[in-house]
Parts: C-alpha cells; structure tokens; sequence
C-alpha cells in the first residue's frame, strides 16, 4: 500500500470521526415562513433522492423558525445541472440546497472539456452524509461474473452522461487495470441503468456506491441477484470483503496509476455533498451546518434511516471545505493522469 493513499485514508478517517462543532444559531425568526428546497441533481428513486427524502423529514426541528421543506429533481450533466441552478439562479439566502454527485465537484480537475457555469470550489459545504466504497456490479444473467471474467471478455457497462461516476469509473477502471469494458453511456440515472441490466440490455455498471445498491435493490444484494465484481475505496469495506470482493488496488500495477486513481477515489469521501451558494449569508450557514450536525445524530432519523437503507457516516461541512480545497491544490502531473484515465 502505498503512501499516497495511506495519507488519503488518514485524512478519511479524521473527517469522519470529527466532532461537529459550530457557534450558536442566529435569530430565531430567519427561515420562520420560510420552504427550503432540497435540488437533488438525480432522479427521482435514486440514491441521492433517498438521501434527500429521508433527511427532509426529519432536518425541520433543528433550524431555527421551523421551516418547510421541500425536495425538488432537477437531473442532468451528472448534477451540474442542479449545481449551477444553485450557483447562478437560486436564491443566495440559504433557502436553497444542492445536493450533489462528488464527481461533479471533480468536474473541473477530470474533465477536460467541462464548461461548467459554476466553480465547485467556491461552494459553500454544508455537509456529506455518507462515505463510502462504490463498486462494479453485473447482472444475475451475464456471462461476466469476476473481475477475472472482466480482465478475459468484453463486457457491456452502462453509463451516465461525461461528470456521473458510473461513467468515469468505467473508464478508470478500463484504463488502469485492463478490464475489457465497452462503456455504453447516456443513461438518465441509475434506475435506468438497472432496468437496462435487468432486461440484459447491458451487462452492468460501475461507479455505484454500495450504499446506494443496497437501498435501491436490496433483493440484489440479499438474494445473490447481482455480481459485485470489484471494490473501489481507499480502503476495504468491510462487507464486500465478507463477501470476497477485491479490492482496486490489487489490479493496479503503475505507480503513476495509483497516484491517480487515489485522487479519483477522494471524492467519495464527500460522498453525499450539500451545499449552498458562495453569496449565502454566514449566518444561515452556520444554522444549516448545525441543523445537518444535529439531525445525523437524531434517533428517528437514523431509525428512518436503516428503515430506508441508507448508510449515514456524515461528515461536517468545515471539513468538506478543507477537503475540496486540498483536492483543487493536487500536482499538475497526478491531476493530468486522472483526467486521461477517466476518458474515453
């Protein structure tokens, strides 16, 4: 293992275990008659919506004023579509939330024909409520059921548009690793790319966080439906190890290639992202980062929350912030190499 993605893993483990600590609420009466919306940039059903749907219920009580909230999809250009709805037209008083793919906050560094509207760096974290591993999965009906099935015979791998990480892992993992995926991509979200599966359209997908395809096709996972072929996360989770998936490491033989696909892997960290615009008012972060604080370690939440099969390891939006920034100040020749790796 090298030392790379050691420090990564370190820096992981410190943002997860940090104590949220944030300065008392401003004014009682801010959001009191207020709606904030929830912009999720996935499809409705969707992990991300799930997320949303869940913390919705649940967030009210802990802002100041009590205020309505509401969750909106707004999918497309793997959440940049929402995002700079948020950046650009949204409100800027805090009544607005994006919620976020983590790839679309790598747009800028993996990309390198995004003409985002927004800068990701300039967001203002509220906080992420899970990190996590993704995998590689196939159907129950395709012929590619290994990793090492995946090294021999083509497999047809569905995607996202450019930005959503079903797309750019497929391709990491094409690039770095040898596997014979034909990426095929312009799905809408990931209910599409399951129906896909399912009608054996195409084999399967990568890029799926294992919290998601536990919530969204528990019976996949229970009942031996899919194929997890392969973990990707800085380090092992815990259940796909029970279940003997490998991990990405052990397919990755250039240290150039590690470098850069631990760079790619740092966005799950920030797995969930919420976030606000650059112009919202200190005050109305420092309420929302508390709120979001508060409701992770709320019971009926987190009750609400296994109940919906969702994972919940939350991380402060301090924290976040720190992160994104060290993430945007990464050496030219590792940034260069990643953004080749999550081409075509």
């Amino acid at each position: 293992m090298m030392k790379p993605r050691l420090a990564w893993h370190a820096l992981g483990a410190m943002i997860v275990a940090t104590t949220f600590a944030t300065p008392a609420a401003h004014a009682q009466d801010h959001y009191a008659g207020k709606t904030i919306t929830l912009l999720v940039g996935g499809n409705p059903g969707g992990g991300y919506d799930v997320y949303a749907r869940t913390i919705s219920r649940h967030i009210a009580k802990y802002i100041p004023g009590s205020p309505q909230m509401i969750v909106r999809n707004q999918p497309g250009a793997g959440s940049g579509t929402a995002a700079a709805a948020i950046y650009n037209t949204a409100p800027k008083d805090g009544t607005w939330i994006g919620v976020l793919f983590p790839g679309v906050i790598m747009g800028p560094i993996l990309d390198p024909q995004s003409r985002m509207t927004f800068d990701p760096a300039k967001f203002i974290y509220i906080a992420s409520a899970d990190s996590g591993t993704r995998v590689c999965i196939t159907g129950k009906t395709s012929s590619i059921k290994t990793m090492k099935d995946a090294l021999e015979r083509k497999a047809i791998m569905g995607a996202s548009a450019a930005g959503g990480s079903s797309r750019d892992y497929a391709y990491m993992l094409k690039q770095t690793t040898g596997v014979k995926f034909v990426v095929v991509s312009g799905y809408k979200g990931t209910p599409d790319i399951f129906l896909a599966i399912e009608q054996g359209e195409v084999d399967g997908t990568c890029g799926l966080d294992w919290s998601s395809l536990k919530a969204q096709r528990p019976a996949w996972v229970r009942d031996g439906m899919a194929n997890v072929i392969i973990q990707n996360g800085l380090s092992n989770e815990r259940e796909l190890d029970a279940l003997k998936v490998p991990n990405v490491w052990e397919f990755i033989k250039s240290a150039q290639d590690k470098a850069a696909v631990e760079l790619v892997l740092a966005q799950q960290i920030f797995g969930r992202p919420y976030v606000v615009a650059p112009e919202t008012p200190p005050d109305a972060v420092r309420t929302l980062r508390k709120a979001f604080t508060d409701v992770f370690g709320d019971k009926e939440f987190l009750a609400d929350a296994e109940k919906s099969r969702i994972d919940i390891s939350p991380t402060s939006g301090e924290e976040v912030q720190k992160l994104v920034a060290q993430v945007f100040a990464m050496k030219a020749d590792v940034v260069e190499r990643a953004k080749k790796i999550t081409q075509e």
